[in-house]
Order: structure tokens, then sequence, then C-alpha cells
């Protein structure tokens, strides 16, 4: 499973020079070579020391996985300081995990309390997956998001809360995780437009209506703002933030 580890590490880090430099460098393998170390003692019932090595390993790579987790084979780390994976949460094979991503519970039930990821899946930088949930194989978790439903195979999710913005994944580099729909803008984009043109609709109206010097002196000072405001909404809807 070492192997395996290291060959997923070479085909998607560009950074990997050597195996020597992977091995002792990549607080990400280093933190899964402790868990499986942990998780077999705590298979076994071996009190404490499970949790020791899980401790420690978070104190020297900044990853805390917990001994219970069950993490599948050619799972790849990214960088990975903040990154938590809870007590029953379970990562499919070949999943690529970003810095600050946290695999949670919501509350404190008993059980099954946090989420399954399957095969080939990728959880962006600081992402939420929290709860019980299941996330289909190949799907992509844009940065930042929260997940609080099952999602299913072959999709992208973004946003807070997260949803679903694409179909079929199959055909795509799963290194491009930064491709995704950015709905909150779309959405934003689109009631901006509604809003543009019923002041558009409102101003033939008011064309049409007599008005006295005063109120057309005030009608020039509002269109004057509205003007202002509508090249700030515009810098923002296309700027980086959004």
């Amino acid at each position: 499973m070492l192997l395996t580890d290291l060959r997923t590490i070479f085909e998607r880090d560009p950074a990997a020079r050597n195996w020597l430099e992977v091995l002792f460098c990549y607080p990400g393998l280093q933190a899964l070579i402790c868990h499986r170390l942990a998780h077999w003692l705590y298979k076994i019932g071996i009190p404490f020391i499970p949790r020791l090595i899980s401790h420690l390993s978070r104190f020297l790579t900044g990853i805390e996985i917990h001994p219970g987790a069950l993490i599948g084979q050619g799972v790849f780390i990214d960088h990975g300081m903040g990154v938590v994976i809870g007590e029953t949460a379970i990562v499919g094979d070949y999943a690529l995990i970003y810095q600050g991503v946290t695999l949670g519970g919501t509350g404190k039930e008993s059980g099954k309390r946090h989420p399954t990821l399957g095969s080939h899946v990728v959880v962006g930088a600081g992402a939420k997956v929290l709860g019980n949930i299941q996330i289909g194989d190949r799907v992509r978790i844009g940065a930042g998001s929260v997940v609080l439903r099952d999602v299913p195979s072959n999709t992208t999710v973004v946003g807070i809360p997260g949803r679903v913005t694409r179909q079929n994944n199959s055909s795509t580099n799963v290194l491009d995780h930064d491709k995704v729909r950015d709905v909150e803008a779309e959405v934003i984009r689109a009631l901006f437009e509604r809003v543009k043109s019923l002041e558009k609709q409102f101003e033939q109206l008011s064309d049409q209506s007599s008005l006295s010097p005063t109120e057309l002196g005030d009608e020039v000072t509002n269109k004057s703002k509205s003007k202002n405001s509508d090249g700030m909404i515009e810098d923002f809807l296309d700027g980086a933030g959004i």
C-alpha cells in the first residue's frame, strides 16, 4: 500500500522529485503511514496507543486522522495542514484531499456519524463535509464548500451549502478542481439583470409622465447614483472575489 501511495503522489504532484524527498518531506504521506499503524492497532483492540500515535502524527504533520477512520489505497493528502478526518469517516481509493479539509460530524450522535467518500473523489482546500453522508465516486468538491447532503457520483459540488453544479465528471482531469461554476455569482448576476430591466421599464414610464423641474432634477441625480452603483456591482461580479 505504501508503494501505491508513493506512485499516486508522483502521478499527481509535479513538485515530487524523488522517493526520498517524498518519503521524508511530504506530511500527507507521513500522516497516512502513521494512521495505517494506528488503525491496525485500533482494530485489534489496543487501548491508548492508537490515539497517542494519532496525536503525535498531528503534532508532526498538522493532519489529524482518528485511528478509527478507514482510508483506502492511493489517497493523497496534498500539503494537508489543518485536515481533520473523524472516527467513522471512510475515504475511498485514490481520493485527493487538500489543506484545511474537514470530514467531520454534526453532533454527539453515536454510530456512523462521519462522511463516506467514494473512489477518485477530489475535496478542495477548506471544504467541510459533515455528517453521515455518502459522496459518490469521481465527485469534485470545490474549495470552501460545505457539504451536508448525499452527493451522486460523477458530479461537481460547490457553495454553502454545497449544490451540484455539474453532471458527468468522468472525462475531466482530476487535478482541474478549480474549474467549477460560481453558482452564487450566476444568481447575483441574474438578479442584477432583472433589476436593471425593471429600472429601464420604470424610466420609460417616467418619461411618459409630466415632471416638474424639481422632480426632473431629482430624477437626474438618482440616475447618476444608479450608474455609479451599477459600475460597482459590475466590478464586483467581474472581480476575483466571486
